[in-house]
């Protein structure tokens, strides 16, 4: 059946169509145009820094040095720029579900650092026990019709075999973040979430999924309140990140 599927509707790059071997990867053009985050990175955050320089296995960025950082450990795939808007926004605004397949994979890729079956040595990032897509308010889910969090954790959850939790967790509306810089960023969410099923959290390692991280406001409110309920980490991980100079 694949066999006449794929004959009939032959794999393509979501980005450019050109013909492929698999639906939902990009194309060698196109994905040379992502800049896609790798080594070197802080280790907790993830945050880039300039290529070839020796850091050592576990650098840290200055907010995470200073202990600021907004989650326990956070992954991004690929700098927030004009490549990933192209993708991320149509998927995020626009229904464009047909990045949702390269977008999982980045996102997994770049968890590569830690595995939920690996038996942790000592030092090593531990595993996560559960899934948890960044919860919309009621408002803003029926005016949208999905929750594009939700639809990036699925595949995520799948590919570790790890339960996605959407229930835990409540979002009351609030306007939006667009243009607000980092502190008025987090005066703006701080409350909106709100832990329902508090059994469910606690003493569990979380990885929290979401599209893009500006600031990392909503991360860090969503981090205070699961950490409040018991959760024992908060883990993150986004498709592409607002990288500045540090």
């Amino acid at each position: 059946m694949k066999f006449i599927l794929d004959f009939l509707f032959p794999p393509s790059c979501p980005v450019c169509k050109t013909v492929g071997t698999e639906d939902g990867v990009l194309c060698a053009k196109c994905w040379a145009e992502f800049n896609w985050i790798s080594d070197p990175k802080c280790f907790v955050c993830g945050y880039p820094f300039p290529a070839n320089i020796d850091l050592g296995s576990r650098p840290l960025c200055p907010t995470c040095a200073s202990g600021k950082n907004v989650v326990d450990f956070m992954r991004s795939s690929c700098v927030y720029d004009d490549a990933s808007k192209g993708v991320m926004l149509p998927f995020k605004h626009a229904a464009a579900l047909k990045y949702r397949n390269l977008m999982a994979r980045a996102m997994i890729n770049s968890l590569r650092d830690l595995s939920p079956k690996a038996q942790c040595a000592k030092g090593d990032v531990p595993p996560f026990d559960l899934i948890m897509p960044v919860p919309l308010s009621y408002r803003r889910l029926f005016k949208r019709g999905y929750n594009q969090a939700a639809l990036l954790a699925r595949p995520i959850a799948k590919h570790f075999a790890v339960p996605m939790d959407v229930d835990s967790v409540r979002r009351a509306h609030r306007k939006d973040m667009g243009h607000k810089n980092a502190k008025e960023r987090r005066a703006n969410i701080r409350g909106v979430f709100k832990v329902r099923r508090p059994d469910e959290i606690k003493g569990k390692t979380i990885l929290l999924v979401d599209d893009v991280m500006t600031t990392g406001a909503t991360f860090y409110e969503l981090r205070r309140v699961l950490k409040r309920a018991g959760a024992k980490r908060v883990y993150g991980v986004v498709f592409c990140r607002v990288v500045r100079a540090i």
